[in-house]
C-alpha cells in the first residue's frame, strides 16, 4: 500500500479517537460555571420579576438577590444544591404569598429535597397560618429573617436557624418533626407555643429568648431529644414541658415570670443543672391531671429566686449588673443575654 495513503489513514484514526475519547473530557472540564448573582426586581431592573423563575434558573453556587419590595409571590426551592436566596434587608424585602395558597416559602419538596440552601435578610409573612416550610432537606441555613407565622420543619438534617425573629403564630412558632437542627440566638414571641420538638427530632436550642407564649415556651415530646442551654424563657404560660418518652439535657437557662417553670412527665427524662427559676405557680411540676408540684425534681445546682431583669415590663430581659446569676458553674452568666453593665 502506498505509504502516503497509510499515513493519512493513521492520522484519520488518531483524529477520530481524539474526538470520541477526549471531547467529553473537554466538555466536562468546561462545564463549571462562575457563580452568578441573579437579581430579582419588581420594577424590571433585574434579571427577573419572579423569585420562582430566578430560583429555577439558579445553578450550583448561584445567589438569588432580591431588591427591595413587597413580593406577593410564593416560592419553592427543591432539587437545588448550594444556592443562596438573599434579600436587601428584613425591613426592605417582604414576602406575603398569594391568595390561593397556604404558606409562602418552602424549601424541599416530596419526594425531592434540597441541600446546602441559605436564606437570609428578609421578612416572610404567614399565609393561611403558615409562613416557612422546610421539608426533606439537608444543610439548610436560615439567618436574619423575620418570620410572622409558623416555621415548620419535617425530616430535615443539619439545619441551622439563627438570629431570626419568629412570632405571631396561632399555633407554634417553630415546629420540628423528625428533624435534626440547631436553633440559636433567636427571638421567638407571641405564639401559642414557642418551640415544639416532636417525633424523633434531635434539636439544640441555645441563647434564644422565648417570650409571651400563651402556653409553654418549649415542648419536647414523643421520642424527641433536645438540648436546652443558655436560653431565656420568660413571660410564658410555662417555661418548658418534657413529655412523652423524650430525653432532654437542660442547663444554664433562665426560666422566669412564667406561671410554671418545668413540667416533667414520668415517662420522660430531663437532666437539669444550673438553671435559674422564678415562676408564679411553681418551678417544678410533675405532669398529671391535675399537674402536681414536685420540688424533688429540683437539681442541686438549680437556683430559685428573682433573676434581676433590667426592665421586664418593657421587654428588657437582660440581667442587671447586680444579678446573682453570674459565674454559675461553668457559665459566666445564665440565660441568653449578657448582663447590663
Amino acid at each position: 500500500m502506498n505509504v502516503r495513503i497509510m499515513l493519512m489513514r493513521i492520522i484519520g484514526c488518531v483524529t477520530l479517537w481524539s474526538l470520541v475519547v477526549c471531547a467529553p473530557l473537554h466538555a466536562e472540564s468546561g462545564s463549571a460555571q462562575t457563580p452568578r448573582t441573579i437579581v430579582v426586581a419588581l420594577d424590571g431592573s433585574g434579571d427577573f420579576r419572579s423569585i420562582q423563575h430566578a430560583v429555577d434558573s439558579a445553578a450550583k453556587g448561584d445567589t438569588v438577590f432580591l431588591k427591595p419590595g413587597r413580593y406577593e409571590q410564593d416560592i419553592t426551592i427543591h432539587s437545588k444544591d448550594h444556592v443562596k436566596l438573599v434579600g436587601s434587608g428584613q425591613d426592605k424585602v417582604i414576602l406575603v404569598g398569594r391568595e390561593d395558597l397556604v404558606g409562602v416559602l418552602h424549601v424541599g419538596k416530596w419526594p425531592y429535597g434540597a441541600t446546602n440552601i441559605e436564606i437570609s435578610d428578609m421578612t416572610i409573612n404567614e399565609h393561611g397560618g403558615h409562613a416557612v416550610g422546610l421539608f426533606n432537606g439537608r444543610g439548610l441555613l436560615l439567618k436574619r429573617l423575620t418570620v410572622n407565622g409558623m416555621l415548620f420543619t419535617q425530616q430535615v438534617e443539619d439545619t441551622r436557624i439563627e438570629d431570626c425573629t419568629i412570632g405571631g403564630s396561632e399555633t407554634t412558632g417553630v415546629q420540628f418533626a423528625d428533624s435534626q437542627a440547631v436553633l440559636v440566638g433567636n427571638f421567638i414571641h407571641d405564639n401559642d407555643h414557642g418551640v415544639n420538638v416532636a417525633g424523633k427530632s434531635n434539636v439544640r436550642l441555645e441563647r434564644n429568648v422565648i417570650t409571651r407564649s400563651l402556653f409553654e415556651a418549649v415542648v419536647v415530646n414523643d421520642r424527641a431529644k433536645a438540648v436546652l442551654v443558655s436560653n431565656t424563657l420568660v413571660k410564658n404560660g410555662g417555661g418548658a414541658a418534657f413529655l412523652g418518652q423524650s430525653q432532654s439535657d437542660v442547663s444554664g437557662n433562665v426560666v422566669g415570670l412564667n406561671r410554671v417553670g418545668f413540667l416533667v412527665a414520668s415517662s420522660s427524662r430531663a437532666a437539669t443543672s444550673y438553671n435559674a427559676l422564678y415562676n408564679s405557680d411553681g418551678d417544678y411540676l410533675r405532669e398529671g391531671n391535675p399537674n402536681q408540684i414536685a420540688p424533688e425534681l429540683k437539681a442541686q445546682s438549680d437556683i430559685t429566686g428573682d433573676p434581676y431583669f433590667v426592665d421586664p415590663a418593657k421587654g428588657d430581659f437582660r440581667l442587671r449588673a447586680d444579678t446573682p446569676l453570674r459565674k454559675i458553674g461553668s457559665f459566666p452568666f445564665l440565660g441568653a443575654l449578657p448582663p447590663a453593665e
